[in-house]
């Protein structure tokens, strides 16, 4: 028989403390955590500065990492416990994209969070095409920009993070939704550099050398967290297009990821991590983000984000900034716990793991269960009911604030909520693949 939600809680109060004595002590105490600066790492910070990991009996320390490959090094060799991670990274391990490892995650950190970014004078030259838009850009209007500079011989180059980071699947997907081709990996034929037969070059850079990397001109645009797009306006040098939550409304972004052997070797101090940060998630959007300024001012300090504290309050609170006069609401541009933003959902990882096809990272066409099994490998909400139900037996949390377990499969509906309009079904990867115009689907390989 299916429990209701409200019977549910009754029992976990009931209960008392046996799903926080199930639990037990944490088997690890001391940890070392790491993070990029940005601002989607406020959970960590907030956790920390809050007390919400010594009250799980962990004494954490954060360290701000250089680069997303040295972050992911660092917890597959054991120098960190867990990180913040790009959600598409403990993917990418598991099925051997750069780095084989077998990693897990039971939390997402948050979704929405970035944006695309283009030099002033891409800006100038998009005018005469677009104007000067009420609403999200659509990358048709980079294309005469674009096929301007190749009759000239130049390429024109962007920026995004990292291989498998969602900044790059939806600049990508941003690029081909306006008719612009951002180029295919061919890991076959040993050509990793995603450049092929690419209309838009692609590249990483770190996410805080961004801005700097703009000013300098190696790259006339990029995709990229917050606060990078909102510093480029506030030094003058870009302009801010689109926010990922206007390309896709549900952008998964980050996540906290463990090793497999981490995840199994210490379970009670795995599930203790996902508590506190659970409670840093709610913390950062109760109340219609009433925390967010005080958020803002703890993440400008210099060992988290180190960015000016009204540069980080410009995308934190409810509000984007398009240009100096153009600030429009926003309240969904990041989600920690709002939307079940929380939750590890498996549509996330098919998602992810369809554009690590699309582009080739994945070079041979794959069933729809092969897409099922990796994120049911790599993603695991049992471990975050475990966390939600202690908070709840608690007192910390209500039953209502998480998904209702006794009915969640793990999938979203169907969700068309895309800027051109395709439908997403995680339970039919294929049959999404097979919507766009550019891109791999069915048997294709890069030729």
């Amino acid at each position: 028989m299916k429990m209701t939600r409200w019977g549910w809680l009754c029992c976990a109060l009931l209960l008392g403390g046996t799903a926080q004595a199930e639990l037990g002590a944490p088997e690890k105490e001391s940890l070392r955590l790491g993070f990029i600066k940005l601002t989607d790492m406020a959970p960590l910070a907030v956790a920390y500065e809050r007390g919400f990991f010594e009250d799980e009996g962990l004494y954490v320390t954060l360290e701000a990492q250089a680069n997303w490959k040295v972050l992911l090094d660092r917890v597959i060799g054991g120098e960190l416990d867990g990180a913040q991670m790009l959600a598409g990274q403990p993917l990418a391990a598991h099925i051997g994209i750069g780095t084989q490892a077998e990693l897990v995650t039971a939390l997402s950190l948050d979704r929405n969070g970035n944006a695309i970014t283009v030099a002033n004078s891409v800006w100038q030259q998009m005018q005469p095409v677009l104007g000067n838009p009420p609403g999200p850009v659509s990358a048709a209007a980079l294309k005469p920009v674009v096929e301007s500079a190749h009759r000239e011989g130049k390429p024109f180059n962007m920026g995004m993070v990292f291989p498998v980071s969602p900044h790059n699947y939806e600049l990508r997907y941003w690029l081909a939704a306006g008719g612009l081709h951002p180029g295919y990996y061919a890991p076959e034929r040993g050509d990793n550099s995603g450049q092929l037969k690419a209309d838009v070059l692609l590249s990483v850079t770190p996410p805080p050398q961004m801005p700097a990397t703009l000013e300098a001109g190696t790259i006339q645009g990029y995709s990229v967290g917050e606060p990078w797009n909102q510093q480029a306006l506030a030094k003058g040098i870009g302009k801010p297009l689109i926010t990922d939550s206007e390309i896709w409304h549900s952008n998964p972004e980050k996540v906290f990821g463990v090793t497999r052997a981490f995840a199994e070797q210490y379970p009670n101090t795995h599930v203790r991590l996902v508590k506190a940060l659970l409670r840093a998630a709610y913390w950062l959007d109760e109340q219609n983000n009433r925390n967010r300024p005080e958020a803002a001012k703890l993440l400008a300090r210099s060992d988290y984000v180190g960015a000016d504290e009204q540069v980080i309050a410009a995308s934190m609170n409810g509000t984007f900034r398009y240009g100096k006069e153009d600030v429009r609401p926003a309240p969904d541009f990041t989600l920690f716990f709002r939307q079940q933003s929380s939750y590890p959902y498996y549509s996330d990882a098919v998602w992810l793991l369809t554009q690590m096809r699309r582009w080739g990272q994945i070079p041979a066409a794959r069933p729809d269960g092969w897409y099922d099994a990796v994120a049911r490998a790599v993603y695991r909400p049992d471990i975050y009911r475990q966390a939600a139900e202690a908070l709840v037996a608690e007192g910390k949390f209500k039953a209502a604030d998480f998904v209702d377990f006794t009915n969640e499969s793990g999938y979203r509906a169907a969700d068309a909520g895309f800027i051109d309009g395709h439908s997403f079904d995680g339970r039919q990867p294929n049959a999404y693949l097979q919507q766009f115009a550019i891109g791999l689907k069915g048997d294709e390989r890069v030729e």
